[in-house]
C-alpha cells in the first residue's frame, strides 16, 4: 500500500514538473518575443534605422518559426520531447541575451532571426510534453492554461518594459530572459520522458516509415493548417492594431490604452481556462464553436461601445471568446495526431498557420486608409470568425484519445 501510494505520488509530481516545464517554456519564449515589441523605438534610435526597419525583425522572426518547428519536431519525435526542449530553451535564450550584445542593426537582424527559429520549436516539444503528461479527463482545462503562457508573457514583458528599461535600457531588457529560461531548464532536468513516446520510441529509429507515417496523414495535416491559420487570424484581428484603434479612432492616451490592453488579457487568460475545462465535458469542437460563436456577437461591443466601460467590458468579452477558442487549441490538435508524429504534428502545422495568418495585420491596416479602424476590425474578423465556425464544424476530433496506444497510423475520429 505504501509503496503503491509513493509511486503514484512521484507520478503526479512528475506530470506537474512536465506540465510546468512546458508551460514556462512556451511562456518566456513569448517573453522574449514580446521584450522587442516594447522597445522597437529605442533600438531603431540606436542603430540608426528607421522603426519601420526594426519591424522588419519582429517579422523575420515569425517567418523563421516553422523552421524551428521542423528541426525540433522531428528531434521531439526521434529523442523524446525533454532533450529537445531543453535544447531549444538554450538557443532561444542565447540568441535573445547576444541580442542584447548586437552592435548594429545587420548584426541584430541575422540574431533575431535566429531566434525565430527557438521560438518556433518551443511550442510544438512542450505541448506534446505538457499534454502527455496530464490525464485525459483534465487534458483541456490544462490546455487552456498552457496556451495561455503566451498572454502571460506579454503580460511579464509589460512589467519588464515599466520596471527594468526607464533605469537600464533596451539592451537589459534582453538580458533578463535567460534567469527564467534556467528556471525551466531545471524543472526539466528533473522531469521523465513522456511515457506516449517511449511506447514508439523503438520505432522511431526508423526515418522512412517515419516519414511514411506522415505522408499517410497528410490529409489531417493539411486540416490542422487550415484550423491553425483561421485561429491565427482571429488572434492577430483581434489584437495586432487594437491599440491602434484606441489612440487613432478612440483618441485615448496611452495609460488608457495600455489599461484596456491588460483587461483584453486577463479576459483571454480566463476564457483560455474555463473553455478549456468546458471541452473537457462538452468536447474540443462544441467548445470551441462556442467560444467563436460569442466572440461573434461581441463584435459590436468590442469596437463600437460609445463609453470607455463598455469599451472595456467588449475587450474582456473579445479575448475571453478568442482565446477561449484558442485555450482548446494545445488538447485538439495533440489528440489529432497520431503518437508517432505528436512531436512534428501540432508544432509545424501551427507555425505554418502563424505564417499564412501574418497578412492580417497589413490586410486591416491597408483598409483603414479608407473606412475607420473599427469598421475594418469589425468586419475582418466577423468574416473570419464565420469561416472558422465552418472549418472547426467540418473537422474530425479525437477528444480524450488515450496516447501512447495508437493501433493505427491515425487516431479514431468522430466525426
Amino acid at each position: 500500500m505504501d509503496r503503491c501510494s509513493t509511486e503514484s505520488s512521484v507520478d503526479r509530481a512528475n506530470a506537474r514538473n512536465a506540465f510546468l516545464a512546458g508551460f514556462l517554456s512556451w511562456t518566456f519564449d513569448a517573453f522574449d518575443f514580446f521584450i522587442l515589441t516594447y522597445v522597437l523605438a529605442q533600438v531603431a534610435q540606436d542603430f540608426h534605422r528607421s522603426i519601420a526597419d526594426i519591424a522588419v525583425t519582429l517579422v523575420a522572426s515569425l517567418m523563421m518559426r516553422p523552421v524551428g518547428a521542423f528541426i525540433f519536431g522531428l528531434m521531439a519525435d526521434r529523442y523524446g520531447r525533454r532533450l529537445p526542449l531543453m535544447v531549444d530553451i538554450l538557443f532561444f535564450s542565447a540568441m535573445e541575451v547576444a541580442s542584447g550584445f548586437a552592435p548594429n542593426y545587420r548584426v541584430f537582424l541575422i540574431l533575431r532571426i535566429l531566434y525565430g527559429i527557438g521560438m518556433g520549436g518551443a511550442w510544438g516539444a512542450g505541448a506534446a510534453l505538457a499534454m502527455e503528461s496530464i490525464p485525459a479527463k483534465s487534458r483541456g482545462v490544462f490546455s487552456g492554461i498552457f496556451q495561455e503562457g503566451y498572454a502571460l508573457g506579454n503580460l511579464l514583458a509589460a512589467i519588464a518594459f515599466w520596471v527594468v528599461f526607464p533605469r537600464w535600457g533596451w539592451r537589459t531588457m534582453f538580458f533578463i530572459g535567460v534567469i527564467p529560461a534556467l528556471v525551466t531548464l531545471f524543472i526539466l532536468s528533473r522531469v521523465k520522458e513522456s511515457d506516449a513516446w517511449k511506447s514508439t520510441a523503438a520505432k522511431q529509429k526508423d526515418w522512412r516509415s517515419y516519414f511514411r507515417e506522415l505522408f499517410v496523414n497528410w490529409k489531417r495535416f493539411a486540416y490542422m493548417v487550415v484550423l491553425m491559420a483561421m485561429m491565427n487570424f482571429l488572434s492577430h484581428g483581434t489584437q495586432d492594431l487594437y491599440p491602434t484603434y484606441l489612440q487613432q479612432q478612440r483618441h485615448y492616451r496611452p495609460h488608457i490604452t495600455a489599461i484596456l490592453s491588460i483587461i483584453s488579457m486577463l479576459g483571454a487568460i480566463a476564457g483560455a481556462a474555463l473553455f478549456g475545462l468546458y471541452s473537457d465535458h462538452a468536447g474540443r469542437r462544441r467548445a470551441m464553436l462556442s467560444a467563436v460563436l460569442g466572440g461573434l456577437l461581441v463584435i459590436p461591443l468590442w469596437v463600437f461601445s460609445p463609453g470607455l466601460s463598455l469599451l472595456a467590458l467588449g475587450a474582456f468579452l473579445m479575448q475571453f471568446m478568442v482565446h477561449g477558442a484558442w485555450g482548446v487549441i494545445p488538447a485538439h490538435i495533440n489528440e489529432l495526431s497520431p503518437d508517432r508524429v505528436r512531436g512534428f504534428l501540432p508544432g509545424f502545422s501551427y507555425q505554418l498557420g502563424v505564417v499564412f495568418a501574418a497578412s492580417a495585420p497589413f490586410i486591416e491596416a491597408s483598409l483603414s486608409r479608407r473606412f475607420s479602424y473599427g469598421q475594418v476590425m469589425g468586419t475582418f474578423v466577423g468574416l473570419a470568425m464565420m469561416i472558422t465556425i465552418v472549418v472547426i464544424a467540418a473537422g474530425p476530433e479525437a477528444h480524450r484519445v488515450a496516447f501512447g496506444h495508437d493501433t493505427r497510423s491515425s487516431v479514431s475520429v468522430v466525426d
